[in-house]
């Protein structure tokens, strides 16, 4: 089960693509749905972490991009004052 989870993640894959070799698709995606669930995969990754880190294997550098990405004005989530209810109360004295 861990090979066929490890190798849909390598080849960047569907479950359902899954080859035939690790069962099946359904099978392999509810072993690693139960593992990420209950904690398995975190404890995997810190233990495998700290083994590398004590060995020398893991170099700690760190790289910040500066890019700046403009999102689209409906991509926030702020409210716009205009529009609606109020909008409509401000515009009838002018309609009368």
């Amino acid at each position: 089960m861990v090979e066929g989870i490890v190798y849909r993640y390598r080849a960047g894959i569907a479950w359902r693509d899954l080859p035939e070799v690790f069962g099946p698709w359904q099978t392999v995606w509810t072993w690693h749905h139960r593992m990420a669930s209950d904690g398995t995969w975190d404890t995997v990754l810190g233990r495998l972490t700290a083994a590398a880190d004590a060995d020398g294997l893991i170099d700690w550098s760190l790289s910040v991009v500066s890019t700046i990405v403009r999102a689209h004005q409906h991509a926030t989530n702020t409210t716009r004052t205009t529009g609606g209810w109020i909008e409509l109360h401000e515009s009838a004295p002018r309609a009368a």
